[in-house]
């Protein structure tokens, strides 16, 4: 019985260009480095107008101290809060590519709070009162429970972040 040997490079022959996929000739490090580009563009775009809007909203704070109305101007300081804190989420996106936990659930919890003020309790019907309780009580214990969470990118650690930071501050006192 004979044997017929193969040569390996006979079977194992280049794969012209024209059989490649289509999509294997794209870089695919430079289209996420032009997405991610363009994502910032997005949230510095979103920082901007956000900033506008605060001065626009403490410009009309201002112009309402005038007239005394106790329940619009803190409204509208409650407004300007759940700004600041959509900036600074904004802020934490642009620095550390992540969308902080925290920080979400303190805008949700701000928002809720604002709403009850501006509409009084006592103006709410009391399944409206039980489901904003429930949503309060929600968000509180994701507020305790995200520090369980672990990081979501590898070596950024927020909470360590912060406590290294208050650490710090207490040994400068």
């Amino acid at each position: 019985m004979h044997r017929s040997i193969i040569e390996p490079t006979a079977i194992a022959e280049p794969l012209s260009e024209s059989i490649l996929p289509w999509y294997a000739s794209f870089n695919r490090s430079y289209i996420v480095r032009i997405l991610e580009l363009v994502q910032d563009a997005i949230a510095i775009s979103l920082c901007i107008g956000l900033f506008c809007v605060m001065v626009l909203q403490l410009k009309e704070i201002f112009l309402s101290l005038t007239t005394l109305r106790f329940h619009e101007i803190t409204a509208d300081i409650l407004f300007i809060l759940i700004l600041v804190e959509l900036f600074r989420l904004l802020i934490i996106y642009l620095q550390e590519q992540r969308v902080s936990i925290g920080v979400s659930v303190e805008v949700a919890i701000v928002s809720v709070l604002r709403e009850v003020i501006v509409k009084g309790i006592l103006e709410v019907q009391w399944q409206q009162v039980m489901a904003t309780c429930a949503f309060l009580i929600s968000m509180a214990i994701l507020m305790v429970v995200r520090v369980w969470i672990p990081p979501t990118f590898e070596g950024i650690d927020p909470e360590h972040q912060v406590s290294n930071r208050l650490k710090e501050s207490k040994h400068h006192d």
